[in-house]
Order: structure tokens, then C-alpha cells, then sequence
């Protein structure tokens, strides 16, 4: 399936587009109804074709390593294939998605407030083409809504296999900006003071203390990979937020960029290692922490941030070394400060010992896109 990276509206080769929000219709919204990362499936469930079924058995959507290991044999499998496959990098089996299904027919003002909700509709009296449509807050507020419409079955069978994954993104995408949105009521003001020294600002929570801010010097040559000089003068603020049973830290550092290479797989995982196995440890004297390579090794993939389409993401599990069994999963930003020719890297971590984590992480993803840089834009 086509795989896409963009944090905002995708385009595809039939174009999403946006419909009338509700609130511009001068409607009274109500509030929206359902669990973040829900998503309501509205669409008959079609049986595939033999031929259908065979293209299907190409696409790896079935296995252990998609995370979906259901038989499909409809449309609505197959969206659902998608729709709640596994999370990328997490220590337990949790999906994009929570997925749950009502047919076209039985879709009435109960289900209209649903949080997010993909509406199929097929029909051959009613479409002489297929059309993605998305929108906001259209019965209920927040609200994500996509509606495709098709002529027939075949015509919507291609389109998701083409562009699933795109929809799936595009629901992420809401839930993320939706949080990014809360961030905004309540920060804490300290740790954006050390980053705005910089040049730089972003979302912190409130809740999240700040536990350190220093610079590493000098050369250092250590990593679980391929070894490499530490530049010096590495800049970094450490915060953590430890209430309840789940700790979540936000660690944002940068040091001067060099040359290309920079921005490759090997070196931006084992500047991680070379950072953060300085900084962060555990209670046994020695502990340091490090990235899991051999049971599941990061994923890294170019996104769009703050308009730069050049920001790389890095998803995968750490680890403590020579230390208790600790580990979680993290995801990474990293983007090219260009005023001042710096490589910013902005990571989210969590520690909770047999805890699902999939929302949490997603939280704590959404402060990592409030980062600006100089050369951004204010949003």
C-alpha cells in the first residue's frame, strides 16, 4: 500500500476535499461522543471477488507483522485491515485505531456525534465517480468526517489499497492537532524560557517539570551501532512528567549540523545513543539508557513539520543498559534549525511497566509538532 508521511491534509491522486465545517453553518454543535483513537466504520460489507481476494493476499495485510491477523473477506475487513493495524515500535500489540462497524442503513442520529467517523457509500444510481471528502466538526465537535463516495465496489477496492493508509494518517492527524490545541491553555513557562534562549519555543505542558538543562561537551565515542564523535556543545533540556502510574519525559537537544549525513538512519540513532546514554539512567550506578535494535529496531520515516517538509521522524523501543528491566517505546523529531545551522532533535519517552501506551505516546507526540524554530512561521 502507498505509504505517506505528511502531518497535514494529504493529496492523492483522487483528491481528498474539504466540505462545510457545522460551525460555519451557524448550527448548534453538540459535544462529540466517543474515546480518542476510536474511529466509526459506516459501510455495507460487500464480499471481495476471487480476484479481488487474490490482490489482497499480495498486500501483507493479514500477519503477525501488520498487527491484523483476521481473515478478509468483505470491504469492510478490509478497511478495518487498516484502520486498526498495529502501531509501529510499541512493546504490546495496540492498534492505529480502536474500530467499530454499523451498516449505511442503521446509521442514524445516535452514531451522527461519534468523535471520528469514515462513512462509505456505494452507490451506482447516486456517483458516476469516486469522491474523498473530509471535514471538522460537522455533527459534533471535535469531529473528524470522511466521506467516500463510489460508484461501485471495485472502484472504492482500489482506492483504499492505493490511499488506506492516507485516510488512516489523515484521522491521526486530527487527533493530534485536537491535542496540540489543548497544549495551548496551560504550559509551563520556565522550560519555554530556556528554549526560547535558543531561538526556539514549544508546547510543554505544564505538568511536565524541568529536571535538567545543560550542555554536554567535548568528543565522545560511544554507541550500540556504528561509533562516531559526539559534536560538541550539545544543548539539553530534560522534562518529566511523573504523576500517576505511567512517567512520561520530553528531552529536546541540538548541536551544530555538518553535513548531510546528518539527517541519515545510522547517525541520528546513534547520536541518540550518544546523548542520552549520558543524561539518562537508572537506579543501579552504571545504568545508562539505550535504543533496542535486535527485537524490533526504530522505524524512520521524513514528515512535514511547521511547513518543513525536510523533518525526519524516528519511532522505536529503549532500553536500560546494564541496569533494572526497564524499556518503553519513544518517537523523535529532528529538523535543521537554518538560522543557526543547527540539528534540533525533539524525542517523547514512556516507562509504564505493563500499561498500554498507544494514547499516551500519541499525547506526548502531539507537543513535539508544536516545536518552532526560527525559520518557521507563527501558527
Amino acid at each position: 500500500m502507498k505509504k505517506t508521511a505528511s502531518f497535514w491534509l494529504m493529496t492523492a491522486m483522487i483528491t481528498l476535499t474539504m466540505m462545510g465545517c457545522g460551525k460555519s453553518t451557524g448550527r448548534t454543535l453538540t459535544s462529540a461522543t466517543g474515546s480518542i483513537y476510536e474511529c466509526l466504520v459506516v459501510m455495507n460489507d460487500a464480499p471481495l471477488t476471487q480476484e479481488q481476494l487474490n490482490e489482497v493476499a499480495k498486500l501483507s495485510l493479514v500477519n503477525e507483522a501488520s498487527g491484523y491477523t483476521k481473515p478478509i473477506a468483505n470491504l469492510y475487513d478490509l478497511v478495518e485491515a487498516v484502520m486498526a493495524a498495529d502501531m509501529p515500535c510499541m512493546p504490546q500489540v495496540e492498534p492505529y485505531f480502536r474500530v467499530t462497524h454499523v451498516p449505511t442503513a442503521q446509521f442514524d442520529d445516535m452514531f451522527k456525534p461519534t468523535r471520528n467517523i469514515l462513512f462509505v457509500d456505494i452507490n451506482p444510481q447516486k456517483y458516476t465517480q469516486l469522491k474523498a471528502k473530509v471535514s471538522n466538526d460537522y455533527w459534533s465537535t471535535p469531529q473528524a468526517l470522511c466521506r467516500i463516495q463510489s460508484p461501485t465496489e471495485e472502484e472504492f477496492f482500489t482506492y483504499w489499497l492505493e490511499h488506506g493508509e492516507e485516510i488512516r494518517e489523515w484521522f491521526v492527524n486530527q487527533e493530534i492537532k485536537r491535542q496540540m490545541k489543548f497544549y495551548r491553555a496551560s504550559t509551563n513557562k520556565d522550560a519555554r524560557a530556556i528554549l526560547e534562549e535558543q531561538g526556539y519555543d514549544m508546547l510543554i505542558p505544564e505538568d511536565y517539570m524541568v529536571i535538567m538543562d545543560t550542555v554536554l561537551g567535548g568528543a565522545t565515542t560511544f554507541s550500540l551501532r556504528n561509533p562516531i564523535t559526539v559534536a560538541p556543545e550539545v544543548r539539553l533540556l530534560w522534562c518529566c512528567n511523573n504523576k500517576g502510574s505511567m512517567r512520561r519525559d520530553l528531552v529536546v537537544y541540538s548541536y551544530p549540523y555538518t553535513d548531510a549525513k546528518t539527517f541519515t538512519y545510522d547517525y541520528l540513532n546513534t547520536k541518540r545513543d550518544n546523548v542520552l546514554s549520558r543524561v539518562v539512567s537508572a537506579s543501579v550506578e552504571g545504568s545508562y539508557m539505550g535504543t533496542e535494535y535486535k527485537v524490533m529496531p526504530p522505524v524512520m520515516r521524513a514528515i512535514t513539520v511547521q511547513d518543513d517538509e525536510q523533518a525526519t521522524e524516528i519511532r522505536g523501543l529503549w532500553r536500560i543498559l546494564d541496569g533494572e528491566a526497564m524499556g518503553g517505546p519513544y518517537v523523535s523529531h529532528t529538523r535543521l534549525d537554518q538560522v543557526n545551522g543547527r540539528v534540533v532533535t525533539a524525542e517523547a519517552f514512556l516507562y509504564a511497566a505493563g500499561q498500554k501506551k498507544r494514547t499516551a505516546l500519541r499525547q506526548a507526540e502531539a507537543i513535539l509538532y508544536t516545536l518552532q524554530l526560527p525559520q518557521d512561521t507563527i501558527k
